[in-house]
């Protein structure tokens, strides 16, 4: 094989708000923590099981930055596309400690809100917002169009106008 691929999709909540630093030249980075869970049927007793494990994210995309301070709160459910990246620091005792996280920066990665939830509630507002990470060309989403109105409700009955969901049948193979 001539190269190698590092890439991470993940979709769940976020466990808490947000956290933004800032650089010293300004520059913001966005750190969150998404569980992602699974559940199954314990064969011996039949009870029901779940196991959440804990993801630590890191954004250095000024635009996916935005995105997740204005609009990202605790519970909100998300996609995210970015890689695994290691870093090596040392604690208050001079150990070296390692921490891996999955690291959004770049043009290849996407920051997907899934769910309207404002502030964590429940709620209509805003639904499946997606906010690709940089010049992408469309590919997951639109790097920093913030203020794009999210996608419109399905709708039932036909509307003047409206594109029919069914112009894959014209492909021709």
């Amino acid at each position: 094989m001539a190269g190698s691929v590092n890439k991470v999709i993940l979709i769940g909540n976020l466990g808490a708000d947000p956290e933004i630093r800032r650089t010293q030249d300004g520059r913001p980075i966005a750190n969150l923590n998404i569980a992602t869970s699974e559940t199954w049927r314990d064969k011996g007793s039949g009870e029901r099981k779940e196991k959440t494990e804990w993801h630590r994210v890191v954004i250095f995309n000024e635009g996916l930055c935005k995105v997740a301070e204005q609009y990202l709160k605790k519970g909100a459910k998300v996609y995210i596309e970015g890689a695994l990246q290691t870093r090596k620091w040392q604690d208050k005792d001079g150990q070296d400690r390692y921490s891996t996280e999955v690291v959004l920066q770049g043009f290849n990665s996407t920051l997907t809100m899934l769910d309207g939830r404002e502030g964590g509630g429940g709620g209509a507002g805003r639904g499946g917002a997606d906010y690709g990470g940089g010049n992408q060309g469309n590919y997951g989403g639109s790097g920093g169009d913030y203020d794009r109105p999210a996608a419109p409700a399905a709708r039932s009955g036909g509307g003047g106008g409206n594109f029919s969901r069914d112009m894959d049948d014209d492909i021709p193979f």
